[in-house]
């Protein structure tokens, strides 16, 4: 009797939590990183870039900053239904050396539950930039202000820059360079020589379209060097891959294919470890162009998906049926699937899973 009523209580809790965290406003992503800014520079700025996917106009009504050193701005009259809007953060750096992450908390009128966005990033000055005391991985002679190296963001479709990452010698002897090994979609251009104490950069390219998968990928290069102590080093490289989409006309973007989903949170509730939960979320195009889901990328290996029809018609509405396996997982649980499609406004979505096993 005590189970069956468990059981009843969250069912509805379930269909509670479905049916009411599905966000209004979308935001392309939520937390930007600025990397290494000058403090010279000035000001650096950043635009997201904020999509309503809700059944009426919402308007932002606030935007408070977690620091006097951001300043906010953001669009100030109601987006509309399947409009965009933006939230502006702009961060002076000045006399603020080294890391920094800060929040901007947005409130609108479409209920009291607010959303919090993160600018991060560090500050740095040319003078100081080489610190010896920055590259503080080491790894036999050599010395690296990380253990990886993390690309951010390169696009299927379009070219991108190698990025330099800076190497410090710190041994008495000169390190030759003899090579590297790593997949042949990522080009590593490695210096031939450094002498004790001298610092050069090591440039890492990653072409998308050569290795043709969206999402984020996680791989390994090795650099081969005449280091006595530590000859080979090895280093995970990170990179998310995304289609680019050149900015539209007002008439393109009215035309163009929009990915709606059902729901961008999903609570299972508590349950009992070893439960398998399934649950299938409708995704529409309520666009006017076809929409190609390009793929679908789970963070855990306990998340699977079945993504189903790929091409979406207008008006067209698909289900896309994903399994939280909680085999050997106690505690709260919070993964996600991410989703990149050819919508040019919200090109890449993500709903949470949470649940409590116990």
């Amino acid at each position: 009797m005590i189970r069956s009523v468990l059981f009843v209580v969250f069912a509805l809790t379930y269909q509670f939590s479905f049916g009411q965290l599905s966000e209004p406003l979308i935001f392309r992503e939520k937390i930007h990183d600025f990397g290494n800014i000058l403090e010279q520079d000035g000001p650096a700025t950043f635009e997201f870039v904020v999509f309503n996917k809700s059944t009426r106009p919402v308007k932002i009504i606030n935007v408070q900053p977690s620091c006097g050193c951001t300043t906010p701005d953001w669009t100030k009259e109601p987006i509309a239904v399947n409009g965009t809007g933006f939230i502006k953060a702009s961060y002076d750096p000045k006399g603020r050396p080294g890391y920094f992450d800060k929040t901007l908390t947005i409130t609108t009128d479409w209920d009291g539950t607010p959303v919090v966005l993160h600018i991060k990033g560090t500050v740095v000055n040319p003078q100081t930039a080489n610190d010896p005391s920055l590259f503080s991985v080491v790894i036999g002679s050599l010395r690296f202000k990380s253990n990886s190296f993390n690309l951010g963001k390169v696009f299927i479709n379009r070219d991108t820059e190698a990025i330099s990452f800076p190497i410090r010698n710190g041994g008495k002897d000169s390190v030759h360079f003899k090579g590297y090994v790593s997949p042949r979609y990522i080009k590593v251009n490695v210096p031939k020589v450094i002498a004790p104490d001298q610092i050069a950069n090591l440039k890492i390219s990653f072409d998308a379209k050569l290795k043709n998968q969206y999402g984020f990928t996680s791989e390994n290069i090795e650099l081969k060097t005449d280091d006595v102590e530590f000859p080979e080093k090895s280093f995970s490289v990170y990179a998310t891959t995304e289609e680019y989409f050149p900015k539209l006309s007002d008439k393109e973007l009215a035309d163009a294919p929009i990915l709606s989903l059902q729901a961008n949170v999903v609570n299972f509730g508590v349950v009992r470890a070893g439960a398998v939960l399934s649950r299938e979320i409708k995704i529409t195009n309520t666009g006017k162009k076809e929409l190609i889901i390009r793929h679908a990328q789970s963070n855990c290996s306990c998340l699977t998906i079945s993504p189903g029809q790929r091409a979406l018609k207008p008006g067209q509405e698909i289900s896309m049926k994903i399994t939280l396996d909680t085999q050997g997982r106690t505690g709260p649980q919070n993964k996600s699937v991410t989703i990149y499609s050819t919508d040019p406004q919200n090109p890449v979505q993500r709903i949470t899973f949470t649940t409590a096993v116990n």
